[in-house]
């Protein structure tokens, strides 16, 4: 199994458990031990196998999860979560991903009204009978309504760094037959959008009678959809299909083309082909009858006086232009970043230290990180106050006494307050090398009442990045109501900067965003918002993200040293 298969295994635990009225303590050891596996990039497989004992050496992980971990890995299930479905009605976990409601509020319908479905939740809504149970009221009602659709895609599209480790696994099980020469993955996936539908693979071989029949001995296919000569689609037990292709060699650039797509940009391709008087398509670039291209991504384009566009940009957005000023841009990568601007320590909901977070940092290669644990207004978090929040700087300037190469940055995520302003004093928040600000509560408000306390809080001399910026968490809950475009222009004009999220629920800003943050000048912040020194290596989901909004290392505010990074911002 996958790192993500047991971190989701685990958030079913806690879903169900919490459910049922479980101890609290019980469940939020099962939603920090998911979390933490899904940040993890060592293979919970491999360590089940070569060295069980060091499971107990990740944070949060003791004896007993870290049994059901090696249980879940040499079996592939869990007579708890079994035990915890055979209690649950089996549609309560689809009615538990519509935004707004969680388990306990998903126990309330199934207890008082026997909602245990979504089309019963739409029955129950529409009937008006779910405003009057305690705690929800019409606009709840309303909100549910509108998220019962995005509940329902949430089963239909998978996480891009989930969709990612099975890619790995796939391609770890088909490298092992020898009769594979090349084996390339395509669609969405290969685009880094944020989510993924199906995956696609193409493979070029000699017999492909061999190759389908090596791709049936994937673990974790649970149906076999079709099969043919030359192309077999499965389903996995997790709900993604997966469809193996083979082509021919001479074709192969041509289908990766095809298959990576998006629709919208091959369209346009196959009009520039046709004004000169060529045909595309998966199986190459013809003139009349005769195959001029497809060995190659690169003669594919190059036939059309075209760049091999990196598959990031390969949406119909601003390529084309680009390609014929000349002017496709340089994309930022991961060995850009040279620092990460937002993480959290075990001062407020962090799993690690300082020291621990700013070694994990270092080991990394990277020069500064900001400790921007949370402010006072989010108290589940243990956030600080004033005196809490000096104390820990007190310490980080002990600690920056030990690096020549390296330095912790004084920073806080402050709350913008729900009436407007800051969470924490002007004075306090002066005295910071890095201001994070964000909107925790209040996020029901009018677009209005947002983004005005968005715009006022950027306009405030401390507050460096307003993070997170639209709140929306992928396949669970949509963005808030935000004028982002009057977010960008308040950002312009007083000179800050504005978050990508990178951790592979949020991508937030969107590569839309991303994009329009790029148009304006106002400088990107590629952050983590790590909860542990593992969450620091979900900055390479941030960094696809960038690249898909067309984003170069000179877009991205941390990819300076930290003195240049401070001159940006105007800072002494």
């Amino acid at each position: 199994m996958t790192n993500a298969e047991i971190a989701d295994v685990f958030d079913q635990i806690a879903d169900l458990l919490e459910f049922q009225g479980a101890n609290p303590f019980r469940v939020r050891a099962y939603r920090n031990a998911a979390r933490t596996l899904r940040e993890l990039t060592e293979s919970l497989e491999q360590m089940v196998y070569n060295n069980p004992a060091s499971l107990q050496e990740i944070s949060g992980i003791g004896a007993d999860l870290a049994d059901k971990i090696a249980l879940l890995v040499r079996t592939g299930s869990l007579p708890l979560l079994e035990e915890l479905r055979e209690q649950t009605p089996i549609g309560v976990l689809e009615v538990m991903r519509v935004p707004g409601l969680g388990p306990k509020r998903a126990a309330t319908l199934y207890r008082e009204l026997g909602v245990s479905s979504l089309e019963q939740l739409r029955e129950a809504c529409t009937a008006q009978k779910v405003r009057d149970l305690p705690g929800f009221g019409a606009k709840t009602e309303e909100k549910i309504l509108q998220g019962i659709e995005l509940a329902a895609e949430a089963g239909r599209r998978t996480l891009w760094a989930v969709a990612d480790q099975l890619v790995q696994n796939i391609l770890g099980h088909m490298k092992q037959c020898k009769e594979v020469r090349t084996i390339q993955p395509a669609g969405s996936y290969r685009r880094g959008k944020d989510t993924v539908g199906d995956l696609d693979f193409l493979v070029i071989t000699g017999k492909p009678a061999a190759v389908m029949d090596h791709f049936s001995r994937l673990d974790g296919i649970a149906q076999e959809l079709a099969r043919g000569d030359t192309k077999m689609s499965v389903r996995l037990a997790i709900g993604v299909q997966v469809d193996v292709r083979v082509v021919p060699e001479e074709s192969f650039g041509a289908a990766m083309q095809y298959f990576t797509g998006s629709k919208a940009h091959n369209v346009v391709l196959r009009g520039m082909a046709k004004a000169k008087g060529l045909k595309i398509n998966e199986y190459g670039v013809f003139r009349g009858q005769k195959r001029i291209a497809g060995r190659t991504e690169e003669e594919v384009y190059g036939v059309l006086d075209l760049p091999c566009f990196p598959p990031e940009l390969r949406e119909a957005r601003e390529e084309f232009d680009w390609a014929a000023q000349g002017q496709l841009p340089v994309l930022v990568e991961l060995a850009d970043i040279r620092g990460d601007l937002h993480a959290h320590t075990d001062w407020t909901d962090g799993q690690n230290t300082l020291e621990e977070m700013a070694e994990a940092a270092r080991q990394r290669g990277l020069q500064y990180l900001a400790i921007a644990d949370h402010s006072k207004r989010v108290s589940m978090a243990h956030g600080l106050d004033a005196d809490r929040l000096r104390r820990q700087w007190d310490e980080i300037d002990r600690l920056n006494e030990r690096w020549r190469d390296f330095r912790l940055l004084k920073s806080v995520e402050v709350d913008i307050l729900e009436r407007g302003g800051l969470d924490l004093p002007d004075k306090v928040l002066a005295e910071a090398d890095w201001v994070v600000a964000s909107v925790h509560y209040g996020q029901n408000q009018s677009r209005e009442q947002i983004t005005k306390r968005v715009v006022d809080a950027l306009a405030h001399p401390a507050v460096c990045v307003f993070a997170h910026p639209t709140g929306r968490l992928l396949n669970e809950r949509p963005p808030y109501a935000i004028d982002l475009e009057a977010v960008l222009e308040s950002a312009k004009k007083y000179g800050k900067t504005i978050e990508l999220n990178s951790h592979p629920a949020r991508l937030d800003l969107d590569d839309v965003g991303c994009a329009a943050a790029r148009k304006l000048g106002v400088p990107v912040v590629i952050s983590t918002d790590a909860h542990s020194t593992t969450g620091l290596d979900v900055l390479r989901y941030g960094v696809l993200q960038a690249r898909r909004g067309g984003l170069t290392k000179q877009d991205v505010a941390n990819t300076r040293p930290w003195p240049e990074l401070k001159q940006l911002l105007g800072r002494s």
